[in-house]
């Protein structure tokens, strides 16, 4: 079993832990099915059935702009995560217009992209914990979504756990990558604290963006239009 596994990561992972040219393929085809997925699971009883054109849309250029602003950073930390220009709220958006279902599937399929532009392979449950999983629970957004400040609650509870599959990630692989010389009395806390430190300050931002008069009523118009 272990030779099997082995001969898979060699398929899809080089010697760097990049990403084969199989490993792309099977990347984009993955997000594609999981965006499809995702938006036909969230087709409940009382709606029409197949995919609604207007939900793929909006969920696509949610993926897309989310993508395209996590290559603008404001400030990169030296062992990966960084402040981005808000790229989070773009995902969060779909779970405030949509529920949690297609917000977690619309995150996943995004943890997907965000593994092809930075790739760190040490095994299948840290993928998970730093990429599937830490971007599939921006869903838990769609959580909140009725209420006065519902979507800056969202956001914030969404943020909140995605840092905790960070930190979990944290905790059981990237802790044995520090030099022997690290303070042993800051292992317990190192890694809340890393990760914590540059989701809060994107978090800090993008909701002082977001209480902004102007930028309220631009996105309130937008959710008219993406969930009429």
């Amino acid at each position: 079993m272990a030779l099997f596994f082995n001969r898979v990561k060699d398929l899809f992972i080089n010697g760097e832990g990049g990403l084969t040219a199989a490993g792309y393929a099977l990347s984009i085809g993955l997000l594609a099915a999981c965006l499809l997925a995702g938006l036909a699971l969230a087709e409940r009883s009382g709606q029409k059935k197949g995919v609604d054109a207007r939900r793929l849309a909006y969920c696509a250029m949610a993926v897309a702009l989310a993508y395209a602003a996590s290559f603008i950073k404001v400030f990169k930390l030296p062992y990966g995560g960084s402040v981005t220009l808000m790229s989070m709220l773009f995902i969060v958006l779909t779970a405030h217009w949509y529920g949690v279902k297609t917000g977690m599937l619309v995150g996943f399929a995004y943890g997907i992209l965000q593994f092809l532009q930075e790739p760190y392979f040490l095994s299948l449950f840290q993928v998970c914990c730093d990429y599937a999983l830490a971007f599939a629970v921006l869903g838990l957004a769609g959580l909140f979504r009725k209420g006065k400040n519902s979507l800056v609650t969202g956001y914030l509870v969404a943020v909140l756990a995605r840092g905790a599959f960070h930190a979990l990630g944290g905790y059981l692989y990237w802790m044995d990558y520090m030099p022997e010389s690290f303070p042993q009395a800051l292992r317990n806390l190192y890694p809340i604290i890393y990760n914590y430190s540059f989701l809060l300050a994107e978090a800090a931002v993008t909701v002082v963006v977001i209480k902004l008069p102007e930028v309220a009523r631009a996105l309130e118009r937008i959710q008219e239009q993406a969930v009429k």
